[in-house]
């Protein structure tokens, strides 16, 4: 990739993330503008904007602890120094959960479950992800899962002829499980890299569809003991600190190993992911900045934060 292609790539998340950035920074530039010291008006002004992005107030806390002790070991009295110190600051919390999904592995396909509550984008963040992985050379094939809303088929096929991928599919109202199956076993017959497996939307206090979900991954496990290799909990960014209850409960009942954070364009609560790994420490596989192809990548705690703060890449 070209050093003009990289720039293009961060100005397109920057734009993606334009209404988190805009809360978080209007009002702090002058704050910060030429501040080396963690005055009390300064603090106090981070603290407002960091809580009114749905940083969150643990994440709030430590970053500005580790400010103070960023500023305290540097001791640098350059015009930057508080806002370098709040950016190293925030990419700390961010990068422990900076985890790359790896889909290679020796014994094939790499199967990924995805899950979530209704609305949330897995259906379109699957067929992104089949581009993306069909793109780069795999074999990648799709399971309609979703069985109770036949437009999820619907459109889980029509990605799937737009990426040239094969998607395996039940009449709408069949059992979700024996769909999964029947494209675990097609998947090793047919020798595909990757299968990605689509699952209804359920809330996380639905009990019953939460062991339907269970079941799905015990059917999955039978084919292949080491699968699902991924189980993939796909958020809305826009629903904010609601968000870290669905992780956790998700979690909680059926092992959630990544997360896709969607609609980060649309809200001003981007800052979501910093209570997330602050709270979960789950790995955060990927964003969604935009409707385009593009704009659902692989996540990057230094290039999110220079984005948030608009520092220059």
């Amino acid at each position: 990739m070209t050093e003009q292609d990289n720039k293009g790539l961060f100005g397109r998340l920057r734009q993606g993330l334009n209404r988190t950035s805009t809360n978080l920074t209007d009002g702090l530039g002058d704050a910060l503008l030429g501040k080396v010291k963690l005055d009390d008006e300064v603090l106090e002004e981070i603290e407002t904007r960091l809580l009114t992005s749905d940083v969150g107030i643990e994440a709030t806390n430590t970053i500005l602890a580790d400010i103070g002790n960023h500023l305290k070991r540097s001791q640098s009295d350059q015009p930057n120094a508080l806002r370098d110190a709040l950016v190293q600051s925030m990419v700390n919390i961010l990068e422990p959960c900076e985890d790359p999904l790896d889909i290679y592995r020796e014994e094939k396909p790499f199967v990924m479950l995805v899950v979530g509550i209704n609305g949330a984008g897995k259906t379109t963040t699957i067929g992104k992800l089949a581009n993306k992985f069909s793109q780069a050379g795999n074999k990648v094939m799709l399971a309609a899962g979703d069985t109770f809303r036949a437009a999820a088929v619907e459109q889980l096929q029509t990605w799937g002829e737009r990426n040239n991928v094969t998607v395996v599919a039940q009449q709408s109202g069949s059992d979700s499980a024996s769909v999964c199956f029947d494209a675990m076993e097609s998947a090793k017959a047919k020798q595909a890299n990757l299968l990605i497996a689509d699952t209804a939307g359920r809330l996380h206090t639905q009990i019953n569809l939460m062991d339907e979900l269970k079941k799905v991954k015990r059917v999955i496990n039978k084919v292949d003991d080491s699968a699902p290799h991924e189980t993939l909990l796909v958020l809305d960014g826009g629903t904010g600190q609601n968000a870290i209850k669905q992780a956790e409960e998700f979690h909680k009942e059926i092992g959630v190993t990544g997360l896709a954070i969607t609609k980060l364009d649309g809200t001003a609560k981007g800052g979501v992911l910093f209570a997330i790994a602050s709270k979960l420490g789950l790995p955060i596989r990927f964003i969604g900045v935009g409707e385009q192809l593009e704009d659902l990548r692989p996540f990057v705690a230094r290039d999110f934060v220079n984005a948030l703060l608009s520092v220059d890449d």
